[in-house]
């Protein structure tokens, strides 16, 4: 598999694993985290978690500018998975949220939260930068050789940035595995069960009590003699519950950062072997002429204006794709059928997928092109769009034909009356499956885009602008939940397949220059 790539691609790709890792940690459970918490609603829990993940990649941006400027990429990238690192471990400390502390332990969650936001944008956005410029060496080594040797190794840049979207997917495949596990190892050592429904009938309780709603009440009573509880006394046994539930999660953190240290070691070790982009170009700019530099200035502005058409795009697919961190965790956990499987688990799906379909996908996309017919990655990207309106397509249409309301009218049903309306796990397999083949077609090959449009010395600062169109789409998640709790849930859908399918039809309209400025 790498025998026609880089040396140091696996090396990148492993040193990315433990990122991955932590971030499908964080992204599996974050939401429902701040909701068992810290009772938080599911609007104000996926504000929350949807500026966590801006400020990932915002900071991605001022993490690349750093890189550019001081043109010191490893230094940069190793602060970060240490920065990283320090966030999980505060994560990791098992506090009991009440009444009387959880304003600073809100804040202080919030804290631990930016750390790993900061470190992360020194990391991610760098390390993809080196990853395009072993491409940029790899080419110019095949272009000594000949023209064709030149032709055959830039068709290597995209399978390249697919095989290192595998391996990094190797952690987010175990990654959602395990707050899951602990928590349900620990609440069964406890003597209890869990069950994604009492931790929001438990702060309901505590802080109401008895003028709790009588429906919710008896919903509450039901669930407590299920999972093994007393129901003599609520009270005590509400704030027993939720602080064994919300401990066992907190363990998974520990996890993170022995990733993240495993992470840091093989890429302290491996440094050696990785190039610095920017470097080389800077030394021999002195040696253009005055109309060699205007040609360039004018390449260069036409490289940005393509990077910046193709990053409006990105926005969007973001912000319907990662909803697999918001409004689709919350449909697990509420209208499919997850007594046997956690909610969160179900965001394995799609790194399992990746996993899976790469190799599928890059022997397709080898046919088109060992017949001549090579699909460009701006066509690909397009094609990506449309397939990610397939999978929201399908839940609409769905939850239209059950006939299923607002998730708020939903929930309030009793835990009985809601067993026989509940989704089989078949579906939400069919649109991991749709989003997953979306993503490949859009999320690689974007990084690969990125690589051969930016300028060497703002390889940096381009990865850092993919990660900020990451940005805006992760902050505009929230409105997902918003509308998820307030309309028919086949409503929300549709608003995310109206804006793949606009999306879609906008990028088209773009391939034909978009590939001009590529050549």
């Amino acid at each position: 598999m790498f025998k026609n790539h880089p040396k140091g691609l696996l090396l990148a790709a492993l040193s990315n694993m433990g990122e991955r890792f932590g971030y499908y940690i964080m992204n599996a459970v974050l939401a429902l985290f701040l909701c068992s918490k810290f009772g938080l609603s599911d609007g104000q829990s996926g504000f929350i978690a949807a500026m966590f993940l801006t400020a990932i990649y915002v900071l991605s941006l001022v993490g690349g500018i750093i890189a550019d400027r001081t043109q010191n990429y490893k230094a940069t990238i190793a602060w970060g998975l240490v920065i990283m690192a320090s966030g999980y471990v505060l994560l990791s400390i098992p506090v009991l949220a009440t009444p009387d502390n959880t304003s600073w332990l809100l804040a202080f969650t919030i804290f631990a939260l930016a750390l790993i936001a900061c470190g992360n944008g020194l990391f991610k956005g760098n390390l993809q930068a080196i990853v395009g410029q072993m491409y940029d060496n790899f080419e110019a080594k095949a272009a000594k050789e000949s023209p064709e040797r030149l032709k055959w190794a830039q068709g290597q840049r995209d399978a390249g940035f697919q095989i290192f979207y595998v391996f990094i997917n190797v952690g987010a495949l175990v990654a959602p595995f395990i707050a899951p596990l602990l928590r349900s190892w620990w609440l069964n050592r406890n003597g209890l069960e869990y069950n994604a429904d009492l931790p929001k009938l438990c702060h309901e309780f505590i802080s109401m009590g008895s003028q709790m709603p009588a429906d919710h009440m008896s919903n509450l009573t039901e669930l407590v003699a299920k999972v093994g509880g007393n129901t003599a006394d609520l009270g005590a046994f509400c704030t027993h519950y939720l602080d064994i539930f919300n401990t066992g999660i907190h363990y998974s953190f520990i996890a993170s950062v022995v990733t993240m240290l495993i992470s840091l070691a093989i890429f302290l070790l491996s440094k050696h072997l990785f190039p610095t982009p920017g470097k080389k170009e800077a030394a021999v700019s002195e040696g253009y002429t005055d109309e060699e530099k205007q040609a360039m200035a004018k390449e260069i502005k036409q490289r940005m204006y393509a990077l910046f058409a193709v990053l409006g795009i990105a926005v969007f697919f973001w912000f319907s794709f990662h909803q697999n961190g918001q409004s689709l965790s919350f449909f697990a956990r509420d209208f499919v059928q997850t007594d046997a499987i956690a909610p969160e688990i179900w965001q394995a799906v799609n790194p399992f997928f990746v996993i899976v379909l790469t190799p599928v996908i890059m022997w397709v996309f080898s046919q088109f092109t060992a017949r001549g017919r090579a699909i460009s990655t701006p066509r690909k990207i397009a094609y990506g769009m449309g397939i990610a309106g397939i999978a929201y397509l399908f839940l609409a249409v769905y939850s239209l034909m059950q006939d299923y309301p607002s998730a708020n009218e939903f929930t309030v049903l009793a835990d009985s009356a809601k067993a026989g309306l509940k989704a089989g796990p078949w579906v939400l397999i069919v649109t991991y499956f749709f989003l997953t083949v979306a993503e490949l077609f859009i999320s690689p090959l974007g990084l690969s885009f990125v690589s051969k449009v930016a300028p060497k010395h703002l390889q940096g600062l381009c990865q850092g602008l993919w990660l900020g169109a990451t940005a805006v789409g992760n902050g505009l998640l929230w409105i997902g939940p918003l509308i998820y709790n307030e309309w028919p849930i086949w409503i929300c859908w549709t608003v995310f397949l109206v804006v793949c399918l606009i999306s879609m039809g906008v990028m088209y309209a773009m391939v034909s220059w978009l590939e001009r400025v590529t050549k």
